[in-house]
């Protein structure tokens, strides 16, 4: 398992995330990077939505079997 410290030395730096940075612009461009930010966004946002749903019949599917019980 790792402990706190092992994440911290994982973590990129400042000058490396400058580099990861160019090195998506080269790979990609400056056009698609706010089309794949979009992209990312919708997505992020889907799942959440998802999520949000699932939560939702869970506490719904928890509360009919509470009634259920109490009757």
């Amino acid at each position: 398992m790792l402990s706190n410290s092992a994440f911290l030395l994982a973590m990129p730096g400042g000058s490396e995330w400058i580099f990861i940075i160019i090195a998506v612009l080269i790979m990609f461009g400056g056009r698609k990077i706010p089309e794949f930010m979009r992209g990312l966004g919708k997505g992020i946002r889907e799942f959440n939505d998802a999520k949000s749903n699932v939560k939702k019949e869970i506490e719904e599917g928890m509360q009919e079997k509470d009634k259920q019980v109490n009757s």
